[in-house]
């Protein structure tokens, strides 16, 4: 455990430094919002377009992964549906912000540098299929979810269009979509155009992680406990069992179940405070729910890791 500990604390000491930062005044909250907002407007679509537009879809995108980690994703969305509502009794707009919480890991700010720190560059292919899919696939679940909730305000003929809107708009969303429109045409891309793309993108993850840290200092824990605790059991726990026994019984090749169990392990990502931000619902339990988690990632994805092939 102490050697996976030396290997996954370095992500989150950087966390630490955006988040000590913030707190001592050395940067200011305004400049924290230019950091994440160049890492995720730019320097993470960069990223991933790069990667995308490179990955031999033939041999990465193995069906096999993706159910397995997907299929977490969908069961705890449900389970958190289900208990927001019935255990907490909250209002049907809280469930679904309580429930994108649970279903949406870090794919990108932990699960990527921490697999990267463990088992290398060459570990990350699994992590890329899983994150080429994610955002597209957990906002058109919650950006459903929620519309259908709020079903009486939208015809039902707009409900597509809506959702579409929402996602596209979403640069991380294009970045993938780019990615496969060149992968898919053999489009050669210029040189010159590519080494830009490709500074860009090496400072996403430090950039992000960074400013994660700092954005993280405004999520001081506050509100009802117990939700968080609800969410960071869903999202820490029956995701990544769920990915555990399914991935073992396909069974994955050891690389990619190392990164489909250490990515459905890291806590809820930053947007889950987005979303509940966009519809102005449970935003205090999402923000809590993503300072806990991220901190309680340090745990489960150690614990994990022991487990792992």
């Amino acid at each position: 455990m102490i050697d996976v500990l030396t290997v996954v604390l370095p992500v989150f000491i950087v966390l630490s430094f955006g988040y000590l930062s913030v707190w001592g005044k050395v940067i200011e909250d305004g400049h924290i919002d230019g950091l994440m907002k160049f890492a995720q407007t730019f320097a993470i679509p960069c990223l991933l377009f790069r990667a995308i537009s490179t990955l031999d879809l033939e041999t990465s995108l193995n069906v096999p992964l993706l159910f397995s980690f997907y299929a977490g994703v969908f069961t705890a969305f449900v389970v958190g549906l289900w208990g927001a509502r019935h255990l907490f009794k909250r209002s049907w707009e809280d469930c679904v912000t309580i429930s994108f919480c649970c279903l949406f890991s870090n794919t990108l700010l932990l699960g990527l540098p921490i697999t990267e720190r463990v088992y290398g560059t060459q570990g990350l292919v699994g992590n890329y299929a899983i994150i080429a899919f994610h955002a597209p696939f957990g906002y058109m679940i919650g950006i459903t979810a929620m519309e259908l909730v709020r079903a009486k305000d939208t015809p039902a003929t707009q409900l597509p269009r809506k959702v579409a809107k929402a996602m596209f708009s979403n640069a991380i969303v294009m970045g993938i979509a780019l990615g496969f429109v060149v992968n898919l045409s053999g489009v050669a891309l210029p040189a010159v155009f590519t080494d830009a793309v490709d500074i860009i993108g090496r400072a996403a993850l430090p950039a992000a992680l960074f400013g994660l840290g700092g954005v993280l200092f405004r999520y001081r824990p506050d509100g009802d406990l117990r939700i968080t605790a609800f969410v960071c059991l869903i999202s820490l726990g029956l995701h990544p069992l769920v990915v555990y026994v399914l991935g073992s019984s396909a069974p994955l090749p050891a690389d990619a179940f190392r990164s489909a169990l250490i990515t459905a392990a890291v806590a809820p990502g930053a947007n889950a405070y987005v979303f509940a931000n966009m519809y102005n619902a449970a935003k205090r339990a999402a923000a809590t729910s993503v300072l806990v988690g991220t901190a309680l990632s340090i745990l489960t994805t150690s614990l994990w890791i022991t487990l792992l092939p």
